[in-house]
Formats: C-alpha cells, structure tokens, sequence
C-alpha cells in the first residue's frame, strides 16, 4: 500500500494532483504511518508558492509528528520566503523537545539568513550550544553562514576560526560573506589560505573572488584601473584549475573586465566560449552598455538579435540590458519591439525591466508612455520611483516630478540619493528655493547630505534661485568635490554677474588638481567673461580649452564668444569668428550677434544679421522680437510695424512672458496685464504706488507701465515678505530695458532688495543700482 502511495506521489507535478492523492489517502486509509504521512507533507513541500500554507495544514491534522515533519514545514516556508511563519514553526517544534535535531536547527538558522534576523539567529546559536551540538561540522557552517549572511562577518569569523572541523562549505561560507560585505583585504586573505590548504581550486570559490575583484571598491582600492593584473590573475587561476570551459565562471569574468573597464578582454574571452549560453550572453550585452557608448550599445543589439536566431529564451536580465542598449543607442523603434517580447513572456511585472523601460520612454521623450508603464507595475519600489522622476526631469516637467515625489514620500517610501537629486534639480530648474531647503532636509535626515551628487544638486538650486551666498557656503562645507561641484559654484557666479569671483574659483579648481575641467566649467568660465566684459581673458580661455585640454568647442561657447565680443562693440570680430566656427548654419550665434547689434544700434549689420537668421529659422519669435525693439530703439517705428506684421504673416507668435515668485503659500505666476490672481487689485495698487514714487506719472501711464509680469511679482512679494528679506522673481524671457530701470529706482525707493532672474542671468538690485551694472 506504500508503494503504490509514494509512486503516485513522486508522479504528482502540481498542487491539485497532490491534494486528489492526499484526499484519497484520508478516505483509504486514515491511520496511515507516520512515514506515509511525512511523504505526503513532503510532496506539498517541493511544490514551492502556496503549497507550504497546506503542508502546515496537514502538519496540524497529523497525530503524531517527528523532526522530520516540522523540519519539511521550516524548510518549506523559509524557501517560499516566509521565514517568519518558518521560525514560528522551529518555536512549536521546540516545545516538543523530543522533535528537535541538527536539522531543525539549520532550517532554523537558514530562515534567519533569509530574513537577515542575526537577533534570532544569536538566540539559534546559543540553543545549538547549550544543546551540545556546537562543535559538529554541519551546525558549525550553519551558524557560519547564518553569521555572514547577515553582515556579522566578526562572528562569522569566531565561528569559523573555533571549529574544530572545516571543509569546503565552511571555507566558502566565510569567503561569500566577506565578498558579499565588500571587505576586499580579507576575501584575498581567506582566498590564499583555502589555496595552500588545497581547497580554492573550485567553481564556487573562484566565482566568489571573481565577484570580488569585479566590485569597482577593489580595483579603485588597488590602484589597477582599466582591468590588467588582478582580473588576469584570477584568470590566470580559473585556467589553472581546467575551469576555463565552465560557463557560470566565463559569465562571471566577462562581467568582471566589463566593470573594470578592460571591455576589449570582455570580447576576447566571450569569443573563447566555444557554445555560450543565455547567461553568458547577457553577461556580454550588459557588458557593452556599461560603456554607455551609442555605438557600443549597438553591438549589445547585435547580440541580442544573434541570442534570437540561436532559439534561446530571453531571461529578465536579458530584457533589461536589452532595453538599456536602446535607450544608450537612441534605438527606441527596437525598444518598443523588445517591449513587445516583454509583455510576450509576461515579464512586465518585473521591477527591472519596468525601470528600464520607463527610462526608454523618458529618453525618447514619450514620458506619457514612460507613466503608464509606472502606473502598469504590481510593485513600486524606489527604483521605479526614482527612474518615473528622473523622466519627469529630464522632459522638463518639474511640476510632475515634485509631485510624484510627494506622492512616494506619503506612501512611505525612502527615496534614495538619486531621487533626491532629481527631485533638488527640478527645483533648480523652477527656481523654488523653499522646497528645495525642505528636500535638503530631508537628505540630511536620510544620511544623504554626504554624497556629493546631493551637494552638486543644493548648489545648482541656490544659484538657480538667486541665493549665491548659499551655493558658495554648500560648496565650501562639502567633504569630497568632483569636476561637477567646481563648475556648479563657477557657473553661479557667472550667471549673477560676479566675473572675477568665477575666475578666482576656476584658478582654486586648477591648483586643487581634483579634476581637470570640463566642457561645463569652460562654458561657465567664458559666460563669466561675457557678462563681466571680460573679452581678453575669455578668448583666452576658449584658446586653452582646446590646446591646453583638447576639448572641441560647443556651440554653446562658440556663442559665448559672439556674446563677448558683440556686448564689448567688436561686431565686425564676432561676425568673423561665427563665419570662421563650425557653427556658421546655426541661428543660435547669429542670434547672439543680433542681440550684441541692438545694443549698438547697428541697423545695417542688424538688419543683415536678421534676414540671416529667418532664413535659417522663418517661425522663430526670438528674432523677430530683437528686430522688433531694434527698429523701435531707433525710432523707426514703420519697420518695427512691418515687422510686427511680417510675425502674423508667418504665423509666428512670441512666447508670453511668464514671472513667478515662490513664498510659504505657495508659488504664484503672473503673466502681463494679469487680473486673475485673487490678490490682483491689491498688486495693482502696490504697483501703482512704487511707480508713483519712482516716476511721479499719471494714472494712465502707471497702468501701462505696471503691466509687466515681474513687476506684478515683485509688488506681491513687496505686499507679503518682511521688509528684511529679499524679493527672488523668475521670468522666462530676458527682462525689458523699462522694467530693468524701475526695478533699480524701486530698490532705492522700497529699501528692499531685489533678485530677478531672467533667461540669460540674474539682476540683483541693490540700492538703485543692478550687480549687471547696466552689461546685459
């Protein structure tokens, strides 16, 4: 009768099929041995999601019970990954002390390591000692690895150095963990001594240390950049021990050289892997796409495509490093297809995959489609919250990203440090200083406040919403600086007009020797020079970023030159230099020249410059506009009309200027002529009366005078700021000559200070003067 149970047991390959067996069993024969009975429970077990809730069922109904009965429950639930529900079952086996063997108590300590309780696991430990077992080799590595999964590699170590027995579990316990807690000194250290007892010659410990040396930790700390002598060491040895052909350790060190740089041994040794498997693959493409290189990452599409037309089937690492080589490729027409595979193997629920595709979407600008892949998944870690953030910021919608921020925080999710800075640069980016402190905060709460991409952040925001004190200071109590840090806190001293303060930074980052500076910090530099009038030393920068550096100029320097010579008068050199750039088709820098020719009232070569810059860009506002208040500077107010109605023909229409002001309340958004805010006619008084007192006008001029959206800011930032604290505006257009003098006469008037920031740079109004004195 047994056997015919136990045959259709070991034939039972799915939950139903087992309860048929175990229900007829009832029926049959209800006084069924205890053995019978403990292979049914172990039937239910092997069968993984739910079966152990069963097997505990059947545990309750059996009549008698031994270690092996409770022993198959604790394995079942820690493996299902329930090690709470499998250290309450240890509990109830101890209470019968009769039941409780060496086995209980490994599935025990293995159910601690799975749910990382070194509390409980210390408890386990002490009961294996006073329970005599202690010095056995099997319980000895149990508590070994129990310790070292945790992170307690001081008691790993104790456990380990007092055993009086040691094989190759117990050596490869103790050189995992050390691995798994990055402690490189000491995986090198066990590594040798398992070699001169004979025992690392083998798979599992050679995985281990090639894991370890894999970490960018260990070659940083070993001063070996770029892959060479540890990674070929340890090559060295995998060959050695005949295990060049194991494919588990080929993937392995493919993936090693791919992190430490050497990608061109990655390759050579993939191509040695006589009949690669799925893993190796993968371990390949995610290799390409860590030089995060457009032409590279095609070769993981290559890849990619050769796995397909082998008949393998694409594992979840597959479809992320996939669709990462997409986004690095700009191939977002083969990204969508890979989505498709995705949701043909139903893998969309995976949370890796769902990042991956959200930063496809984000990339490519379809951020709609990036949301709804966010809102599709069952689980939302911090990885998709950061990455459905970080496509809000680099689509530039700020707005969206502070709120789904919110939204994570009131769902009790930790953000990491890369949520945080996206969240601080989209602050940046709309110039909310308030919230901006108050995620600072918050990263100094979460420990981040030491991670220098969150400091390069806060210092963006300050600059970028007119606090340059505030950048100055962060960047001076940061403990590590990058190339990034120097340029943020260079840069916003360039964009409030502080020239020599930019240049003094540039030449403390030079004699620091941290970083050499980029392509940023020149363009910093040479923004600096512009504002400042600088033009000697500008273009000698822009000479030096070249020879000194070999950094290729930008269109964005190029356009830094024209400004800085065009604002110093030398428009016949500014037009010499754009014919002679790269950049000579581009509307940018003739727009740049044109904005230098109304400062200078030059009509003829501005006129010239214009019918340039509509012929590159007929439906661009911007230059029209300059036109427009070039020909009214002159008084030639029949060309500015013919101009006006040149716009219209076209169809072109200029971008409506847009200032807003952040306070506790709120931030507030003021267009011209605005009567919308509910506050409107008490601004409109305040605007009245600073005008009054600066101009002494009539009641018809102050209207159309007071019409311009940051003067409507700056008169509800008078109404509700204390008299001590500075009036920051933001605007998105470059502020009017009219608007300009008032704000200086209002600042003397008022006694206040004024911070504007326009689209070019920041006007900091002091006491009737403006620190851009006058060069804008």
């Amino acid at each position: 009768m047994e056997a015919f149970y136990l045959h259709l047991l070991r034939s039972c390959a799915a939950l139903p099929h087992v309860a048929a067996v175990h229900a007829h069993l009832a029926r049959a024969h209800p006084n069924a041995s205890l053995f019978l009975r403990n292979c049914l429970l172990a039937s239910y077990c092997r069968l993984g999601v739910g079966a152990p809730l069963h097997a505990a069922r059947l545990l309750d109904e059996m009549p008698r019970r031994n270690a092996v009965s409770y022993n198959l429950v604790i394995v079942a639930y820690s493996r299902a990954g329930l090690p709470a529900l499998s250290l309450a079952t240890f509990a109830r086996a101890r209470a019968w002390a009769r039941v409780v063997d060496r086995f209980t108590y490994a599935a025990a300590l293995a159910a601690c390591s799975r749910a990382l309780d070194v509390r409980t696991g210390k408890a386990v430990h002490a009961m294996v000692v006073l329970g005599g077992l202690g010095n056995g080799l099997f319980l000895s590595n149990s508590v070994a690895s129990m310790y070292a999964r945790c992170g307690e590699m001081g008691e790993a170590r104790r456990v380990f150095d007092a055993a009086e027995e040691r094989d190759d579990v117990s050596w490869n316990a103790l050189l995992s963990g050390y691995v798994r807690a990055g402690a490189r000194e000491e995986t090198l250290e066990v590594f040798s001594l398992m070699c001169r007892h004979g025992l690392g010659w083998n798979s599992f410990a050679l995985g281990s240390i090639i894991k370890c040396c894999a970490s960018s930790s260990s070659y940083a700390a070993a001063g070996d950049v770029g892959g060479g002598r540890i990674a070929e060491a340890v090559h060295g040895c995998v060959v050695k021990a005949g295990l060049d052909a194991d494919l588990f350790l080929a993937s392995a060190m493919i993936d090693m050289y791919a992190k430490r740089g050497a990608l061109t041994n990655a390759v050579a040794l993939f191509k040695s892997v006589p009949d690669p498997n799925v893993i190796v693959l993968n371990a390949m493409i995610a290799g390409f796409c860590r030089e995060e290189a457009a032409d590279v990452a095609r070769e993981a599409l290559g890849l990619y495509s050769e796995l397909q037309s082998r008949g393998m089937q694409p594992s979840e690492f597959s479809f992320s490093s996939i669709l990462r080589a997409c986004n690095l490729a700009g191939e977002f027409g083969f990204g969508k297809q890979i989505h498709g595979q995705v949701l043909k193997h139903s893998f969309q629920g995976d949370v890796y995959i769902g990042s991956a595709l959200i930063d496809l979407y984000s990339g490519s600008g379809c951020m709609e489609d990036g949301y709804r892949c966010f809102r599709s998944l069952p689980k939302q870690d911090v990885v998709i919250w950061t990455s459905v953030i970080s496509g809000c910021v680099q689509n530039e919608l700020f707005e969206e990203a502070l709120r789904l921020f919110q939204e994570s925080v009131r769902c009790g999710l930790r953000p990491d440090v890369f949520a945080m800075s996206s969240v601080m640069n989209a602050c940046a980016s709309l110039a909310v200083a308030r919230t901006g402190e108050q995620i600072q905060c918050l990263a100094v709460k979460s420990g981040f406040n030491r991670f220098t991409a969150m400091g390069n952040s806060f210092i963006h925001m300050c600059a970028r919403s007119g606090d340059v004190d505030a950048a100055t200071r962060r960047f001076q109590e940061m403990e590590s600086r990058d190339v990034v840090s120097w340029s943020a806190v260079i840069s916003s001293h360039a964009h409030h007009g502080c020239a020599r303060d930019a240049l003094c930074v540039f030449n403390e980052m030079l004699d620091a020797k941290v970083a050499p500076p980029n392509e940023i910090t020149f363009l910093s530099i040479l923004t600096a020079c512009s504002h400042g009038g600088l033009v000697d030393e500008g273009l000698r920068y822009y000479g030096i970023m070249n020879d000194e550096y070999g950094l290729s100029p930008t269109i964005k320097h190029c356009t830094c030159v024209v400004d800085l010579l065009g604002r110093a008068g030398r428009l016949a050199d500014a037009e010499a230099f754009i014919r002679d750039s790269a950049f000579h088709d581009d509307a940018v820098v003739w727009r740049s020249l044109l904005a230098s020719c109304r400062i200078h009232g030059d009509m003829e070569r501005g006129q010239l410059v214009a019918d340039k810059i509509m012929d590159l860009e007929p439906t661009s506002s911007a230059s029209y506009v300059i036109l427009y208040n070039m020909y009214l500077d002159a008084g030639e107010l029949s060309s500015a009309s013919k101009t006006r109605d040149l716009m219209k023909e076209r169809g072109v229409k200029k971008e409506p200027g847009l200032s807003w002001i952040e306070l506790s309340s709120g931030v507030h958004s003021f267009v011209a002529g605005d009567k919308s805010h509910p506050e409107s006619k008490a601004i409109y008084r305040k605007v009245a009366e600073m005008v009054s007192k600066v101009a002494g006008i009539s009641s018809r001029e102050q209207d159309l005078a007071g019409c311009h959206s940051e003067k409507l800011a700056v008169a509800f930032g008078m109404i509700h700021l204390p008299q001590s604290a500075p009036i920051r505006v933001m605007k998105n257009l470059r502020v009017c000559r009219d608007c300009h003098s008032t704000m200086e006469l209002i600042s003397k008037s008022e006694r206040r200070e004024i911070i504007l920031r326009d689209a070019i740079r920041f006007h900091r109004f002091r006491d009737g003067s403006c620190s851009c004195g006058g060069y804008w």
